[in-house]
């Protein structure tokens, strides 16, 4: 939608009374699901997974993969490549709009910047929903006539929520700080790298306190391991939930922060069509 279409739309939104967030939500809704990247990403991400499942089907068959270690193993893959979708999205939120000269008609709108990060926000997320709708009956086929299907559903959808609600905040705050769309995806991926890397330590140095504390640093190694244990290893979901404390922690800091930090949002030189 061009910057002074939604502009009008947000105007008039207003004078009816309905809520600025609402209808940032809507338009970037709309330019993500009819105009832009949201489907084709959908598309790669449904081959992704009809890949990964004939893949994880075929050992199974040859009796090289139990059931559960085939649903765990495309349950993780799709929690973490459909949370990732987020932070694409996210990324573009504000330096997308910068780059494409239309961040000032944007500003221009009354409503609250606040808003406009919790509108695009929304729209971000809104991957992780499509994606995780796809996955389902993927994760049915692989563990079809048990009880597996119902937990990795469940846990998968918790976990993943968590993990995308922390990347759509990161995204947007990383988004609203750098000038380019480009440096602002990578920026969050180099943050997350460097989060899981030191996760890659010997097994000895692993075991060890500060080892576990790193584990449980990088929200992604976090709530994959959650997923392990409740999936594959058939754990109670209460027993090893002092895994998802840093997602927790992380999905309810990066949104806030998001919202907090979006009256920084400005315009830079070079910023005006």
């Amino acid at each position: 939608m061009p910057a002074a279409s939604s502009l009008s739309t947000v105007r008039t939104r207003s004078r009816r009374g309905g809520p600025a967030w609402l209808v940032v939500a809507q338009r970037e809704l709309k330019d993500l699901w009819l105009a832009g990247r949201g489907l084709p990403l959908i598309l790669a991400f449904t081959a992704l997974l009809s890949v990964t499942t004939y893949l994880v089907a075929s050992n199974q068959e040859l009796n090289f993969l139990e059931q559960r270690e085939s649903v765990t193993l495309t349950l993780q893959i799709a929690v973490a490549v459909g949370s990732l979708l987020v932070l694409i999205a996210a990324a573009d939120g504000i330096s997308g709009e910068r780059e494409r000269g239309t961040l000032e008609s944007l500003l221009l709108t009354p409503a609250p910047r606040s808003s406009l990060t919790i509108g695009k926000g929304i729209a971000a997320f809104s991957l992780w929903a499509a994606a995780w709708t796809v996955s389902i009956p993927y994760l049915w086929y692989l563990g079809r006539g048990s009880k597996t299907v119902t937990e990795a559903v469940l846990t998968g959808l918790l976990v993943g929520s968590l993990l995308a609600l922390f990347l759509a905040g990161y995204g947007l705050v990383v988004s609203g700080l750098v000038q380019s769309n480009r440096t602002s995806l990578s920026v969050g991926l180099f943050t997350l790298f460097a989060l899981y890397a030191p996760t890659q330590l010997p097994t000895g140095l692993q075991k060890s306190w500060v080892g576990s504390l790193l584990w449980r640093a990088d929200p992604f190694t976090a709530g994959l391991r959650y997923l392990s244990d409740v999936v594959l290893r058939g754990h109670p979901p209460g027993r090893d939930a002092e895994w998802l404390i840093g997602p927790v922690v992380l999905a309810i800091a990066a949104p806030l922060a998001a919202v907090l930090l979006s009256h920084r949002i400005r315009l830079y030189s070079g910023d005006r069509p």
